[in-house]
């Protein structure tokens, strides 16, 4: 009989240097690039501006309310990680702050996702611990709830298996399964250059009516230019 809760000690992660090209490309590009796929959604924001990163998928399932898990998953971090807390049910609780912050970045944990909250938001800030959660909450917890880490979890509607690449920054929170990594950024870079060249010629002073060949489509929905 397996067992009901569990702690994952070992899981396979994606090539880092794939992870590290993903997040300095962004997460716009990215989720256009593997076909709109793996936003999170709009729910989950930066508790900081202008921090742009990705790493790999530590998971916590956790109680509603209780933070344990959290703790029982630092032990399993890795350099290069990213720590992704759920609940199993809505929580509006402060998951998260400096202490706990502290034990991730001795082991060189990236950054926090969470659709729970988080609090000590202005000492994470200065320590320069990145977030990006549903609420910010001052409301404590317990530690007393059984979870699992380092399982399949679902993080606002997307399902994040340990060792996924999250992708993090201003405009949200995107996934790219582990096994995709290496299309993903090849998809990505692809996408990346394309853009370069339309700016240019965006700035230049052509129309993106004609760059994307617009005008046609715009006319058969019945738009008369007038005037």
């Amino acid at each position: 009989m397996s067992a009901r809760y569990v702690v994952v000690r070992t899981i396979e992660r994606a090539d880092r240097s794939s992870v590290d090209a993903l997040g300095a490309l962004g997460t716009a590009t990215v989720h256009e690039a593997i076909g709109r796929r793996g936003f999170a959604g709009p729910q989950l924001r930066p508790i900081q501006q202008g921090t742009r990163l990705a790493g790999t998928a530590v998971t916590v399932s956790s109680h509603p309310g209780d933070n344990l898990m959290i703790h029982a998953a630092v032990e399993v971090c890795q350099e290069g990680d990213l720590l992704v807390v759920t609940s199993t049910a809505p929580s509006t609780h402060g998951v998260f702050g400096e202490l706990l912050a502290s034990s991730l970045m001795a082991r060189g944990v990236r950054a926090l996702v969470t659709d729970a909250g988080v609090r000590d938001t202005a000492e994470l800030r200065e320590m320069g611990f990145a977030v990006w959660s549903q609420y910010v909450s001052c409301q404590g917890t317990v530690k007393a709830s059984p979870g699992s880490v380092n399982v399949p979890v679902v993080l606002g509607g997307v399902v994040v298996s340990p060792g996924d690449v999250v992708c993090a920054d201003d405009d949200g929170v995107v996934v790219v399964a582990r096994d995709e990594a290496a299309w993903a950024l090849e998809r990505s870079r692809e996408r990346a250059a394309k853009e370069d060249g339309t700016r240019g010629r965006l700035a230049a002073g052509e129309l993106g009516v004609d760059i994307y060949g617009l005008r046609a489509t715009v006319e058969a929905l019945g738009v008369e230019y007038v005037g």
